[in-house]
């Protein structure tokens, strides 16, 4: 039976391109559009304002009905001051629902926010913006495109603004101005976009041995429920079977279910995370019914752009002691969205709660703390714009993960 799901925005909707970082409540509900006062709110100014641009705006013929009462919706939305409650218009409501089918149009980033500055969360493997050399936690300080006009300062910019910005026809440029901390100046990096597909996870083996399963989660999405399964019949098929690695580095959310699914797997029992609302606490524990991979050893993999559910699932590992963390400390996005469509294609993503670890630390702002510290060292490759595919051996963080298993 198909659980109701959170979705995690580490939004990281994962720009993917964008997509922008996921945590959603998954009791995603339809309602219908109605003029029926719920409350009382006075809105004679709003229409004295409209009157005054119908009389005085320079272009009359701009002045669109639907897309006022749009604009209106969305400043009312975000005038809590929480970058991850969001109205969107039904076209930007049905881009941010591509995002969990795993297939995007754009450069390649997961988007989030820090200190309220518009930041990438996590670059994506072979995407323009991994080969441009974009990191988790660089600053986007304005989007260009000449093509569509777009000269915009990042400064007050919502999460969906900058999606459908930064989005647009395959092969076309945007340019980003980028800070990273340590530099002096920003920096310039022109994308050309790409066709951006994304699948859940992937299996490889490693290790001299080859027997070493390194499970690459990219993203808790609608796939996970079906092939999460199916890879795990193929490690416990594997003979002698040397570990797991469990690879969430830039891993941007999406839904919480999904990775109660593979903890449920790769723990005994115990809760997982528990979900505080203005209501109280909800807990999600493990699926004692699970457990098909509680005995081979195991290390985890994070970094700056482990997200939302990415970093519960690796924040319950490390408190069970279930296997060591490895490598950087996690972007720390602890709240969750509750998506609503409405009956004329438009959305509302409400914070509605917090996520807490077993422990009930709030990871939000804070992230969770590797228990190895390992800094990526990026392999010494060609200068070229297609990039060799690296081994396995390239990569320094995962080598001292597997060496991990050996201890």
């Amino acid at each position: 039976m198909r659980m109701l799901k959170i979705k995690n925005i580490a939004v990281v909707l994962a720009i993917l391109a964008v997509g922008y970082l996921s945590g959603y409540q998954s009791a995603k509900t339809q309602n219908t559009v109605t003029a029926e006062k719920t409350g009382k709110l006075d809105l004679n100014m709003m229409w004295v304002v409209k009157d005054k641009l119908e009389q005085m705006y320079l272009d009359p013929k701009k002045i669109e009905n639907k897309s006022m009462v749009y604009g209106a919706i969305s400043g009312l939305v975000q005038s809590l001051g929480d970058p991850y409650t969001v109205y969107l218009p039904p076209a930007d409501n049905e881009r941010s629902n591509e995002d969990l089918n795993g297939e995007f149009g754009g450069v390649g980033i997961s988007l989030g926010f820090k200190d309220r500055n518009l930041a990438v969360v996590a670059p994506m493997a072979n995407s323009p913006a991994m080969r441009a050399g974009l990191k988790a936690g660089d600053l986007i300080l304005k989007i260009i495109d000449k093509e569509n006009k777009v000269d915009r300062d990042t400064v007050g910019i919502g999460l969906e603004e900058a999606v459908n910005l930064i989005r647009g026809k395959i092969g076309t440029e945007v340019t980003l101005k980028m800070f990273r901390e340590g530099d002096v100046e920003p920096f310039e990096v022109k994308l050309i976009r790409d066709n951006i597909v994304v699948p859940s996870l992937e299996l490889k083996w490693v290790g001299e041995s080859e027997n070493v399963a390194w499970i690459q989660l990219n993203k808790f999405s609608e796939r996970i429920f079906e092939e999460w399964p199916t890879m795990v019949e193929q490690i416990n098929a594997k003979k002698n079977l040397g570990g797991m690695v469990l690879d969430l580095r830039n891993n941007p959310g999406g839904y919480l279910e999904a990775s109660v699914v593979v903890a449920s797997d790769l723990l005994e029992k115990g809760i997982v995370v528990k979900q505080a609302d203005n209501k109280g606490e909800k807990v999600y524990e493990v699926d004692k019914s699970a457990g098909r991979l509680t005995k081979p050893k195991l290390t985890i993999l994070v970094n700056g752009g482990s997200a939302s559910a990415s970093e519960i699932l690796a924040g319950a590992l490390k408190y069970y002691k279930r296997g060591k963390l490895v490598g950087e400390k996690t972007f720390g996005k602890g709240t969750v969205q509750q998506p609503q469509d409405f009956s004329d294609g438009s959305g509302l993503h409400v914070t509605v709660a917090k996520w807490l670890l077993p422990d009930g630390k709030n990871i939000h702002g804070v992230g969770v703390d590797p228990d190895v510290v390992v800094k990526y060292e990026k392999p010494d490759v060609p200068d070229v714009k297609v990039q060799p595919e690296l081994s396995w051996k390239d990569d320094n963080q995962l080598i001292r993960a597997i060496e991990e298993l050996a201890k």
